[in-house]
């Protein structure tokens, strides 16, 4: 295991420090200036959205946009906003959360462009809904088959299963820093009502993200602005000593600003999975108007999970003394809480994690699910890939943190890299349905997509022919 866990860190390391970090903020930076700043001068446009329901659309079996979303944040919302920011201080110092913010802002762009290629290139699936993500734009747009399939075992690997073992590892030591529960009777619970949920299809995830989402997260909030306001007038000193932090100008516990940075965009691409691939598995479950309707939607869950929940467990850390006593990871969060509130907040930090990271393993093993078929369309092999989730889940309340986390960090490193080159090489036609849907909003209309309003595309089924302007192109021809 110890020769296992050296292999994993070279790994990561050549990984992270390397080629993903420069691709990721490089690539956020492009799509934001290409697409000048919308994730910023747009805001308004992605709560407008939030709230379309596009019933006159038919289709029992259909994923409203507010649907979309909350899958989307039930992966979003979960260790990473409350385990993974405290090893990002506890590892990289204060000043990980200012990168961790970069990583949102920036990549707010690039959740806009893949889950806006993911509802142009989305299918039908076999219960009357749709389904999608980068394997079906890789393949379609690029024709780069290999590249679909080894993306769709990437995310197989690492939502279905890999990060699932992070979320039920953060559930157990919780549950035995507060109780003295023991990890294995964890582990049999979740496996058992996870198996209830999985077993019974995407509306069931859906309705299930759709209720217990919002509840948990306005909880948490309500929580970590209650710290705020009671001690208002350190929070300047607060926000002074991230920044510092971020650009080496003052010592602190954690690294210096390699770590910073690092962390940083590790445990923000953990947590908000901007450019990772995985939100538009659930973008591409809309139905929409238009495709961008999803790009924006999911630009808004980016900056809901990292410039807010994340932002609130940073600074119930750090307007505590807990981060300078050497504890990692949720043990952390709990030891700040307990600061604050007193013995019971402890406990209700168990409770809260089990709700972020219980929704978490729904929404994470639903992405595994929809791409299962780029690797074995067979039911025999869903049925494998449900066993081995659940068995992840009870891995995952019985091993070490630490292999549990690098394990998680290098399966999300090969498929971000992957959906990231992807992206790079579709971005334009992302750029070209922005271009299109801010056209028809200013002239008023509700923007509607279709299959030939953007020159190039391949693969198009779920988006019909626009008759008018085919019978006028004839006309001009003949």
């Amino acid at each position: 295991m110890e020769f296992l866990q050296q292999v994993i860190g070279h790994a990561n390391n050549i990984l992270w420090s390397y080629i993903l970090i420069g691709l990721l903020l490089g690539l956020g930076l492009y799509f934001t200036i290409r697409m000048k700043f919308m994730q910023l001068t747009q805001i308004g446009e992605m709560f407008r959205v939030l709230k379309d329901k596009n019933e006159s659309i038919p289709g029992e079996k259909s994923i409203s946009s507010l649907q979309a979303f909350f899958i989307g944040a039930a992966t979003r919302i979960g260790t990473g906003n409350v385990a993974g920011v405290a090893m990002a201080i506890a590892l990289g110092g204060p000043g990980a959360v200012f990168w961790m913010w970069i990583v949102a802002i920036l990549g707010g762009a690039s959740a806009f462009v893949e889950s806006t290629l993911a509802q142009i290139y989305k299918v039908k699936d076999q219960n009357g809904g749709f389904k999608g993500g980068p394997a079906y734009y890789m393949k379609k747009q690029l024709g780069a088959k290999w590249l679909s399939s080894l993306f769709a075992l990437g995310i197989i690997i690492s939502f279905g299963l890999t990060f699932n073992a992070v979320q039920s590892n953060t559930i157990a030591a919780a549950f035995k820093n507060s109780f003295g529960v023991n990890e294995a009777i964890i582990g049999g619970l979740l496996v058992v009502l996870t198996a209830i949920i999985i077993f019974g299809g995407v509306q069931r995830i859906a309705k299930f993200s759709a209720t217990i989402v919002p509840i948990m997260a306005g909880f948490y909030i309500l929580l970590a602005a209650f710290v705020v306001f009671t001690n208002l007038s350190e929070v300047p000193a607060v926000f002074a000593l991230i920044i510092k932090s971020a650009f080496g100008l003052e010592q602190v516990v954690g690294g210096g600003v390699g770590a910073a940075i690092m962390m940083g965009v590790k445990r923000g691409l953990f947590s908000n999975e901007a450019g990772m691939g995985s939100a538009p598995n659930a973008a591409a479950t809309a139905v929409v108007s238009h495709p961008a309707k999803q790009g924006f939607v999911q630009a808004l869950g980016v900056f809901f999970d990292t410039l807010i929940v994340c932002t609130a467990t940073a600074f119930i850390i750090l307007l505590s003394d807990s981060y300078t006593t050497g504890l990692q990871g949720i043990e952390l969060t709990q030891a700040s809480m307990a600061e604050h509130f007193g013995g019971w907040a402890s406990i209700f930090v168990a409770f809260a994690i089990f709700m972020f990271a219980f929704s978490s393993i729904i929404g994470s093993y639903y992405y595994g699910e929809a791409n299962i078929e780029f690797v074995n369309k067979s039911k025999s092999a869903l049925f494998v890939y449900r066993v081995l989730a659940l068995g992840m889940v009870m891995f995952g309340t019985v091993a070490s943190l630490q292999i549990v986390w690098d394990f998680a960090d290098l399966a999300m490193a090969i498929m971000a890299l992957t959906n990231l080159v992807a992206i790079g090489l579709l971005g334009k036609y992302a750029f070209k349905a922005l271009e299109n849907y801010l056209a028809q909003r200013k002239q008023g209309v509700d923007p509607v997509f279709y299959a030939d309003d953007i020159e190039g595309l391949k693969g198009v089924e779920s988006w019909p022919v626009n008759l008018e302007k085919k019978e006028a192109k004839k006309l001009a021809e003949s």
